[in-house]
């Protein structure tokens, strides 16, 4: 086997996040640790009452991952084993684990071209008797159509759970992604726009009564220490995450909009070219967690680039309807732009730490390939 090649431009730098606010984070941490409270103490309530502000909603529940959050907000919801759930296909495993996890089914919608979220369009088809829930996926940061989500629910009867593991920050119309739904799942996996230094997660939600049961569900479903008044499980955010989640909250506004910054100019080099930049509705405010660019050329590109020491990645390459655990457990209607986009996208570098002369680099590449296509 060959060297690999070094990547000098990475697609999401974690390390970096730390360096740049470490002094912030390590007093932080510290705090903590000094504290003597090491689970469920004063940082995570802090941080669940800091993040609900943040969101726009009444409660946040801090919790153990992503995965977990969306479980633990369909079960909130009432979600019961046997029921159907509506989901996309490309997207983390992750959402589709969830809902099997609460012991339901999951009916696998078709994406939008321009902006690879779900069609609700394409969701009516999946619709069932047995129908309880569609969670919608804000993917790479940018938003869901909220609005045509929660009618398309309310004609339904259909409990809405957001998928905001990708977007913390985005807003659609105005309004934060997380604050639309009856509940909302969030993950503080270390690349994401607000990453922790492991695993953690949150479920937000306007519902009095689902967070009050989901802080049962978090933690074997105890009210009194000890009794269990339902069957949950142990799902808990702990103190040194929220502490240092509480620092970089402060500072997530910012750099997702250095996101959008990196962003702008990565469109305007390939705008007119066979590389195709994400769209973003009149109505988003993307945060581009990912930059997804779609192109028929994606391989070339990739090796391209990596011959630069530039990192790039492709999210997601086998649509979950087609992934070997689940391409004979899940219902789907058409997946026509699913399976495109699995095909053409690839994500670059867009993370807030990469500097301008990196950014720069990236913009020559991407320029020279183009011309080199073309011939």
């Amino acid at each position: 086997m060959g060297l690999e090649l070094p990547v000098k431009i990475p697609v999401a730098a974690p390390l970096d996040d730390y360096t740049a606010l470490k002094a912030e984070i390590d007093a932080a941490i510290q705090r903590s640790l000094k504290s003597g409270f090491y689970i469920l103490g004063p940082e995570v309530q802090s941080f669940e009452s800091e993040f609900a502000k943040f969101v726009g909603v009444d409660h946040a529940v801090g919790v153990a991952n992503g995965t977990d959050a969306v479980l633990l907000a369909l079960q909130g919801c009432g979600l019961e084993p046997g029921d159907e759930v509506i989901t996309v296909s490309h997207t983390a495993v992750a959402t589709v684990c969830a809902v099997e996890l609460a012991g339901a089914t999951p009916a696998l919608a078709d994406i939008r071209r321009d902006t690879f979220v779900m069609d609700v369009t394409q969701a009516a088809s999946l619709i069932t008797p047995r129908t309880k829930a569609i969670v919608p996926v804000h993917l790479y940061g940018h938003p869901v159509p909220m609005d045509e989500i929660m009618a398309f629910a309310e004609r339904h009867g259909l409990w809405v759970v957001e998928d905001c593991a990708q977007a913390h920050g985005a807003r659609w119309k105005g309004r934060r992604i997380g604050s639309w739904g009856h509940a909302a799942a969030f993950s503080f996996y270390p690349t994401k726009n607000l990453g922790a230094i492991g695993d953690g997660g949150a479920v937000v939600t306007n519902d009095l009564k689902i967070a009050e049961r989901i802080h049962l569900l978090r933690q074997y479903g105890w009210q009194t220490r000890y009794i269990s008044t339902v069957c949950g499980r142990n799902s808990r955010l702990d103190e040194l995450q929220a502490a240092l989640l509480r620092v970089k909250l402060k500072h997530l506004d910012d750099d997702n909009a250095r996101r959008r910054e990196i962003a702008a100019l990565y469109t305007e080099v390939l705008t007119g070219t066979a590389i195709a930049p994400p769209s973003v509705a009149p109505q988003a405010e993307h945060v581009f967690h990912q930059y997804t660019v779609r192109t028929p050329q994606r391989d070339a590109l990739s090796s391209f680039l990596k011959e630069r020491g530039i990192g790039s990645a492709i999210l997601y390459p086998v649509p979950i309807h087609k992934q070997p655990a689940y391409e004979n457990r899940v219902r789907c209607g058409t997946m026509t732009e699913t399976e495109r986009a699995a095909a053409e996208i690839l994500c670059l570098p867009v993370h807030p730490r990469l500097t301008d002369a990196q950014v720069e680099e990236v913009c020559r590449a991407l320029s020279d390939f183009s011309k080199s296509a073309a011939g």
